[in-house]
C-alpha cells in the first residue's frame, strides 16, 4: 500500500492536472528556436471571447504571424473579381443542371428552411454554394466572421507585427472551385448532412477546440472527413499540410518567434502539422 503522503501527493497532482486544462495551442522547438502553432475556428460568437489565455501568451511572444492566407489579399478588389469568375457558372449551366433531381430537391428544402432564396444561389459552383450555406447557417446561430484568424489579424496590424499567408488568393479559390467537380450530387448531399448537424452539434464542435481535446477533435474534424470524403480530405487537408511544412521548418532557422494560425483540423491527426513536426524530431508541448 502506498504511504499516505504519497497517495495525497498523487491526488494533488491529478487535481492540478485537471485544473491546468490544455488548449489548441502548441509550442514547437528545435532546442534553439520556437514556433507556436494555434488551431483556429474561422467563425465565433461574442460569448466565445475572451479566447483561452494560451492564445494571448503565444501572440505576445510572436514577432510574426502566419495564416492560411493573408486576409488583406482576399479583400482586394482584384481577388473579389477572380472569386466571382472562378466560383460562378458562366457557361450556361447552373447548380440545378449539374445536380440529380434528388440532390436538387434536398438542396431547395434546406435553403427554404434556412430562409435563403435559391435564386441567389443558382449560379454558384458547389464549393462556393456550400461555403455560403455554412456561413449563413452559422450566422443564424449567432456566429460572426470575427473568428480567431480575423481577431489576431486585426491585432497584428494594429501592433505592427509582420503578417504572411501560406497560400495565395488564387490557390484558395482553386480549392473551392475544385470541390465536388464530377461528383456534384454526392458532394451536395454529403455537405447538407453535415450542415444539418450544425445547430445540434455546435457546442460539441466548439467545446473540444477550447479545451484542446485532440482525440475528440480528430474524430469530429479529421476522421469523419477522411472516411466520408477521402478525396476532399487529401485535397484540402493532407496535401496542404505537406505544402506548408517547408515554410514552417524554415521558421526554426531564424531568431524570430513565429505564430502559425491555421484551422485546428490542420494541426491534429496522423497527417496534421503537430504529428509531422514530431516525426521530424521537433519537441512539441501543448499549452
Amino acid at each position: 500500500m502506498l504511504p499516505i503522503l504519497k497517495r495525497l501527493s498523487l491526488v494533488l497532482l491529478l487535481v492540478s492536472q485537471s485544473l491546468l486544462a490544455q488548449t489548441s495551442v502548441w509550442q514547437a522547438s528545435n532546442g534553439e528556436n520556437t514556433v507556436y502553432l494555434a488551431g483556429t475556428v474561422h467563425m465565433l460568437r461574442a460569448a466565445d471571447y475572451p479566447l483561452p489565455a494560451a492564445f494571448d501568451q503565444a501572440y505576445a511572444q510572436a514577432d510574426a504571424l502566419y495564416f492560411e492566407i493573408n486576409i488583406d489579399d482576399m479583400n482586394a478588389v482584384g481577388a473579389q473579381m477572380t472569386l466571382m469568375e472562378q466560383l460562378m457558372y458562366t457557361d450556361g449551366r447552373n447548380i440545378e443542371s449539374v445536380l440529380s433531381p434528388e440532390a436538387y430537391d434536398a438542396l431547395t428544402t434546406f435553403t427554404a428552411d434556412l430562409g435563403v432564396p435559391m435564386m441567389i444561389l443558382q449560379n454558384m459552383k458547389p464549393g462556393m454554394l456550400v461555403s455560403t450555406l455554412e456561413i449563413l447557417s452559422m450566422q443564424q446561430l449567432g456566429f460572426t466572421p470575427q473568428g480567431v484568424d480575423m481577431y489576431f489579424h486585426q491585432r497584428a496590424k494594429a501592433d505592427g507585427k509582420a503578417i504572411a499567408g501560406f497560400e495565395t488568393v488564387e490557390q484558395q479559390i482553386d480549392f473551392l472551385a475544385g470541390m465536388g467537380v464530377g461528383e456534384e450530387s454526392e458532394f451536395i448531399m454529403m455537405s447538407l448532412e453535415e450542415l444539418e448537424k450544425i445547430s445540434t452539434d455546435i457546442e460539441v464542435l466548439v467545446g473540444p477546440w477550447r479545451s484542446g481535446n485532440t482525440q475528440q477533435m480528430n474524430e469530429l474534424f479529421v476522421e469523419s472527413m477522411k472516411n466520408s470524403a477521402p478525396d476532399a480530405y487529401d485535397l484540402l487537408m493532407a496535401s496542404r499540410n505537406l505544402d506548408w511544412m517547408p515554410e514552417i521548418e524554415a521558421m526554426f532557422e531564424d531568431a524570430d518567434t513565429e505564430l502559425v494560425l491555421v484551422g485546428v483540423a490542420h494541426l491534429i491527426g496522423e497527417d496534421g502539422l503537430i504529428q509531422m513536426l514530431e516525426n521530424r524530431g521537433y519537441r512539441l508541448n501543448q499549452l
